[in-house]
Formats: structure tokens, C-alpha cells, sequence
């Protein structure tokens, strides 16, 4: 049963920089598609950033040039450095990676397994 587990999420004031880490258990990530995903209070989950097996990378407008999806395989993590947060990056982030997926995509409706998620809040 793989099991997805982020952490890293926090409170920051606006231009602050948080690290987000999703670790697998069960699960190899040189061969899956992976992403990160948010959702706020009142809002549709969202897709972020994803990365495939190719290291090639894809990510919302909203984010592109503040955010950066990266993994370790050796440590099985998925990580989403965020830098010069605002307000509107304020969401519960959750990681999400499935094995059929060729290419990084930000539709969530693909990724099979997803993890608990964790808060992001910028003041």
C-alpha cells in the first residue's frame, strides 16, 4: 500500500520561503509521475507543479519562477521549494504520484495516490 507523507508546510509573512517534502513508502520515484497540488477554503484543488521520470517539469502560471519541484531518489522524497510566497499561495498541499503517467501534468484527476497534505499559510 504506498503511502505518501508531506511535510514542511508552515505559517510565513509575504516574500517568505518555505520547503515542502513528500516522502513514499512503497513507492519507486525514478518511475512515477509526480506533483504537488493545493486547495484552499472555498476553492477547486489545484495542480502546482509536477515532475516526471525524465525530470521534465511543469507548473501553474501562478507559481512559475517562485516555485521549484525537485526529487531525491536515493530518499525517495519529492520536494516543492517556495520562495517569495504571497497571500493567494495560502492552501493545504498535498503530493500526489502515480506510475502511468508519462508526462508531468497538473491535472489531478490522473495521479493515483495522494498524500494527507500539509498547510501553507501566508500572512
Amino acid at each position: 500500500h504506498v503511502q505518501l507523507v508531506e511535510s514542511g508546510g508552515g505559517s510565513v509573512q509575504t516574500g517568505g520561503s518555505l520547503a515542502l517534502s513528500c516522502v513514499a513508502a512503497k513507492l519507486t520515484y525514478s518511475s512515477n509521475c509526480m506533483g504537488w497540488f493545493r486547495q484552499a477554503p472555498g476553492k477547486e484543488r489545484e495542480g502546482v507543479a509536477s515532475i516526471d521520470s525524465l525530470s521534465s517539469t511543469r507548473y501553474a502560471a501562478s507559481v512559475k519562477g517562485r516555485f521549484t519541484i525537485s526529487t531525491d531518489n536515493v530518499k525517495n522524497s519529492l520536494y516543492l521549494q517556495m520562495n517569495n510566497l504571497k497571500p493567494e499561495d495560502s492552501a493545504m498541499y498535498y503530493c500526489a504520484a502515480d506510475p502511468r503517467v508519462v508526462s508531468a501534468t497538473l491535472e489531478d484527476w490522473v495521479y493515483s495516490f495522494w498524500g494527507q497534505g500539509t498547510q501553507v499559510t501566508v500572512s
